[in-house]
């Protein structure tokens, strides 16, 4: 008796296909999305990418930005990318800030006037010592704390002989000096270290952070001042995913009418196939923004999230991601034959979409592959956006790039929408 409920629980199952797909398809494609973003790094740092400023120019400056460029774990940048073939100015303190605020790097180093005359120091903080700064968005908590541990090692292995010239200078003030004889040997191994340095390799010895021997000063450059910022990229995040789902649920009212003859009927009178599908977006669209709404507004009353202040931003990036996810619903109902077939597909594509796309996990911490696999998403141009006007204050005149593309891709999803729904005219 076990054994025939079995074999018809399976038989059932074979049957329903979507079924059969979620049970083993979904679970070995999420394996697979996970496996690469987070299997992918063997054991290695993510490499970050840092803006290095030289406002010194002297020798052990330079040297540190060498040491910087050496550095596998790092992608250094010392000016903005040329402009129509012409090379660009190299960053300054205020322009590096200023790519910071954009998004161009979520962190900057820059190295003070002065640097060269006392690099580092192996003794107590002094106030005469020059400070270098890191400047950091604070949306990625962790590429500034992967740089400043960095910064420690790279002033070791960079600059061997001013290490070695301090250390000397420590020992004349604590240990009751040296020899003449001493010096000159000193004064020779210098000289050695100065002339070997350019044809040395970094070293793999790691220099201890805590025991800051360089004297380094951390700075947020954004969302410093505002209330639970991170509320409005899960607010983002996590309420397009849903948006997803409601449009393609939404949008199985197609197959509802088609299995219930109502849509020959309404087919049978003045409304046209295309009147029709496009009376199904607008309503999608103004029910996803009306959640996307809520969702803020909850965000804004219970978490603190400063929405009002943001308001023209939001409205620009609500009304352009809900027109996406909406012609992406009709063009799930459209391709699908039944609402079993609409349920599975849309599980499967949205989970995979909401992970790769960052609605699951930041995409600034996956892997540069998983990363430009992302932009291939609604989620991922559409938290951008939201990005933009809720973390950067960006104006609305800098979504123009996002709401192209959401827009874009709302066309193209419905046109090719329009063109699988012409079977539903002819059947």
């Amino acid at each position: 008796m076990i054994a025939a409920i079995v074999r018809t629980a399976m038989v059932s199952l074979r049957r329903d296909r979507g079924a059969l797909a979620l049970s083993f398809i979904l679970p070995v494609v999420f394996f697979s999305i996970f496996a690469v973003i987070f299997g992918g790094r063997r054991n290695t740092t993510p490499k970050v990418k840092v803006l290095v400023v030289d406002e010194d120019h002297s020798s052990a400056a330079q040297g540190l930005v060498r040491g910087f460029e050496e550095e596998g774990s790092l992608v250094v940048e010392t000016r903005p990318a040329p402009v129509k073939g012409a090379a660009q100015p190299e960053y300054s303190a205020a322009t590096a800030e200023a790519a910071l605020k954009r998004g161009t790097a979520p962190v900057a180093v820059i190295i003070p006037r002065g640097f060269g005359e006392n690099p580092i120091s192996f003794g107590p903080p002094d106030a005469r010592r020059p400070t270098i700064q890191l400047l950091e968005d604070s949306s990625d908590v962790v590429a500034s704390q992967v740089v400043s541990g960095l910064l420690q090692k790279i002033a070791m292995t960079s600059l061997p002989d001013v290490m070695v010239e301090q250390g000397s200078k420590y020992i004349d003030q604590f240990a009751g000096g040296l020899t003449r004889e001493q010096r000159d040997r000193m004064e020779q191994s210098l000289a050695h270290l100065r002339n070997c340095h350019d044809s040395t390799a970094a070293a793999s010895g790691s220099g201890n952070a805590a025991g800051g021997i360089v004297a380094v000063s951390t700075r947020g450059v954004i969302g410093q001042n505002k209330n639970n910022p991170m509320v409005s990229f899960y607010a983002a995040a996590i309420g397009v995913m849903f948006l997803l789902f409601t449009a393609s649920g939404a949008a199985g009212a197609l197959l509802d009418e088609t299995e219930s003859g109502t849509l020959d009927r309404v087919l049978s009178s003045r409304v046209t196939m295309t009147t029709l599908m496009l009376g199904k977006l607008t309503f999608n669209s103004l029910l996803a923004f009306a959640q996307l709404v809520l969702m803020f507004l909850w965000g804004w009353a219970v978490f603190r999230l400063d929405l009002w202040s943001h308001i023209p931003g939001f409205i620009v990036m609500g009304v352009s991601s809900a027109v996406a996810v909406a012609a992406f619903g009709i063009l799930l109902a459209s391709i699908c034959r039944s609402r079993a077939q609409l349920g599975a597909l849309s599980t499967l594509v949205i989970l995979v979409m909401s992970s790769v796309g960052g609605s699951m996990f930041p995409r600034f911490l996956m892997p540069e592959a998983m990363q430009k696999a992302g932009l291939l998403t609604i989620n991922a141009w559409a938290i951008d956006g939201f990005t933009k006007v809720f973390w950067r204050d960006e104006p609305v005149s800098h979504l123009w790039l996002q709401v192209a593309v959401l827009l874009a891709t709302a066309v193209l999803l419905f046109g090719i929408a329009r063109r699988a729904a012409r079977r539903w005219e002819y059947a």
